[in-house]
């Protein structure tokens, strides 16, 4: 019996061993545990900044910032049973890849990163008309979607063996949060270093906008961070109020910059008096206690208004129809395949130095440069969509301006909703119709909405709506049928005959069907305003949206240039692309011009609205637009998404902080200094103030609710 207690009693440390081993195996690595996320993040990191092609210099900011965020993931995955640590290690890890995969893919199709506050409009948008790009850009890209999921294989296959998943006292969690807390500190300082550049670490971390730049500079973690922290605590924006020293573009120089000069003739006396309107912006300044309301009163009274010209009053109560060129470019111009284009481009006014810059959102903020006159918000909340959901007071926009002048107002969108089009556009003034909402769309056999829809279908539909008015009218269209992809484009099916006898891809042969389809739509509208008698007292505008951003292949193609890397167009990397890409046409025909005016000034999308509505003779104030008057003696400018701009003057690259004075300009090192210094300074309040207008709806403060037309 001795003998036999005493061997019972030797057994039972065996039995507890036992239980015991799975706790001690070689695998169960505390430092695998605690460095795995820290590192997860490095390399998501590491992996999108080089394929993307991202600046290495920014590494020490994104590097300390993914430290930090993945040693709060750690400490998620230390305290509970095995089970569930590994369990929800797999599933962070699987998910913070994907979310790496999906900005990457975004971009390269979009051509922007997306936030989290972004997904109600992706939610929105019929992401299906995306669906073939979606699929091929996916499936071209897997070797670089597994190097983006390698780390959740690896864990899957070893994570059990080397990081066994056991679970650890809560004071170890608590420590990793506080190395988080310090890493994350640490993290500031490093944004605080004498960065070099126009946009640093430092502003970018302060602002939510510029989306692009917060992604190369501060990480993906960063800005989807910060996005979320943004919509609880608004960033903090502009801060500088010194507008002393702003060279504006749009001050007057007394010389002739329209490029007009051999035009002129002499005759009666022309009314140069500023297009200013009746209201006292510094006292409205001083009587605001809103800090943004302040700040945008205090700016638009620093700036030079442009001054009437000749040509002011020119198609006083005309008839306007304007229209917003979906993916258009004009080098897809030619006599034979597009003569309404060429006829409209090379009549009229003819504008050869202007650009469609390529903004956030592509489509819906081009047509916030077109309609608005202002330059986008660079991030989310989408401009145009906002105006919308706000019910933001849009007086300059041409629908509220003629709607006081007591035009009919319409305008049309072969789509659907889109970007929350029948609120923003509804919200313009115009009695708006799209798919769904008042407009019959071109259906296949099947039953379904033809995609995309062929502009001259929509404008057959709608013409009879205001061509026979007693009232001038003015008529906006959305065109859609130069949507890509132009692998497979439906609107171009009427001319695949003459297309395909074309010395191009396929691609190309069809982007240029896109374009003889808009010529279609043009020839149908003018032709219906002719018969109607209304053509002589019709003045028609018409640009892109943007270009072809995804198809820059085609428009090397169609150009003999090269533009750049197609993937850095993709990416929308302004530092490695031909800015002449974004170089476009801008049509302002009527028959009553009877020769060519030919408009040298640089201009963009941003200038049309306060040329128009000088030419139509309103009266509108020209310090509270980002666009100035092409027609007047201001000095031309286009600014690009990147913060690079192009004057009359010359081309300032931000990513080199370089200036190039324009052919025949002569500058003193220090005058070049000065003029540099002062535009920098007001390109980023063109930029940054059109979120201060549209959130704090600053021209229903300055002009009164009533002043918003129905």
């Amino acid at each position: 019996m001795p003998s036999a207690s005493y061997q019972g009693k030797r057994t039972a440390p065996s039995v507890h061993h036992s239980r015991r081993t799975p706790y001690k195996r070689s695998g169960d690595s505390i430092a695998a545990r605690l460095l795995f996320f820290p590192v997860l993040f490095v390399y998501l990191e590491l992996v999108l900044h080089i394929y993307m092609g991202a600046p290495l210099a920014y590494m020490p900011v994104y590097i300390v910032f993914g430290l930090a965020g993945g040693c709060v993931l750690t400490a998620l995955t230390l305290p509970f049973c095995e089970r569930v640590n590994r369990v929800l290690s797999k599933v962070l890890t699987f998910l913070i890849s994907l979310i790496y995969i999906v900005e990457v893919i975004a971009k390269i199709i979009l051509q922007s990163y997306y936030p989290f506050s972004s997904l109600g409009t992706a939610a929105e948008n019929k992401l299906t008309d995306y669906s073939d790009v979606i699929i091929s850009t996916v499936v071209s890209h897997i070797p670089l979607i597994l190097v983006f999921l390698l780390p959740f294989i690896l864990l899957l296959i070893f994570g059990r063996r080397y990081m066994g998943f056991r679970p650890y006292e809560r004071s170890l969690a608590g420590m990793t949060l506080a190395a988080a807390l310090v890493l994350h500190v640490l993290g500031l300082g490093v944004i605080h270093l004498p960065w070099k550049g126009d946009l640093t670490p430092k502003m970018l971390y302060h602002m939510n906008t510029n989306i692009d730049d917060q992604v190369d500079q501060l990480g993906m973690l960063n800005m989807l961070r910060l996005d979320v922290k943004h919509q609880i605590v608004p960033a903090k924006g502009i801060t500088d109020d010194d507008f002393s020293n702003i060279g504006d573009l749009s001050g007057n120089s007394g010389e002739d910059n329209s490029g007009n000069g051999s035009n002129q003739t002499a005759g009666p006396a022309v009314d140069t008096s500023p297009n200013i309107m009746d209201i006292d912006l510094e006292a409205l300044a001083e009587s605001t206690s809103n800090k943004d309301i302040k700040w945008l009163a205090n700016f638009f009274n620093s700036v030079t208004p442009t001054n009437k010209n000749e040509y002011t009053g020119m198609f006083e109560g005309y008839n306007v129809i304007m229209l917003c060129l979906e993916g258009f470019s004009g080098y897809a111009i030619d006599p034979q395949l597009t003569p309404t284009l060429y006829k409209l481009s090379h009549e009229g006014f003819v504008f050869n130095n202007f650009y469609t810059p390529l903004h956030f959102t592509s489509t819906s903020n081009g047509e916030c440069q077109t309609l608005l006159g202002l330059y986008p918000n660079n991030g989310f909340p989408i401009t145009m969509k906002r105006t919308g959901e706000l019910g933001t007071n849009a007086y300059f926009s041409l629908a509220q301006q003629l709607k006081r002048q007591g035009y009919n107002v319409m305008g049309y969108h072969g789509n659907g909703d889109m970007y929350g089009r029948l609120a923003s556009h509804t919200n313009l003034g115009y009695d708006w119709h799209q798919g769904g909402s008042g407009l019959d769309l071109e259906m296949t056999g099947g039953g379904k909405p033809c995609w995309p829809q062929r502009d001259s279908y929509v404008v057959e539909q709608s013409v009879d709506d205001y061509i026979h008015s007693t009232t001038p009218f003015h008529v906006y269209y959305m065109t859609i049928s130069g949507h890509m992809p132009y692998s497979a484009n439906w609107a171009v099916k009427p001319y695949l005959d003459t297309i395909r006898a074309l010395p191009y891809s396929e691609v190309t042969q069809n982007y240029i069907g896109t374009a003889m389809e808009v010529d279609k739509a043009l020839e149908t509208l003018i032709d219906k305003l002719q018969q109607a008698g209304q053509l002589d007292k019709t003045l028609i505008v018409a640009t892109a949206d943007h270009i072809p951003y995804f198809d820059i292949a085609t428009l090397e193609e169609l150009t003999g240039k090269t533009f750049g890397s197609s993937k850095a167009m993709e990416h929308l990397d302004e530092k490695q692309i031909d800015f002449d890409v974004y170089k476009n046409t801008l049509f302002m025909w009527s028959p009553s011009i009877e020769e060519p005016i030919v408009i040298d000034k640089v201009c963009g999308q941003v200038d049309i609205l306060p040329t128009v509505s000088n030419l139509l003779g309103l009266e509108y104030d020209s310090r509270m637009l980002a666009g100035r008057d092409i027609l007047s003696d201001s000095e031309g400018m286009v600014i690009f998404t990147s913060r690079c701009w192009k004057s009359d003057k010359g081309f300032y690259n931000r990513y080199t902080q370089t200036f190039t004075p324009a052919p025949g300009v002569t500058m003193t090192p220090e005058e070049q200094e000065e003029y540099v210094s002062s535009m920098k300074k007001l390109v980023g309040y063109k930029l940054d103030s059109t979120a201060k207008i549209v959130e704090n709806d600053f021209y229903n403060v300055a002009f009164g609710s009533e002043s918003k037309m129905p």
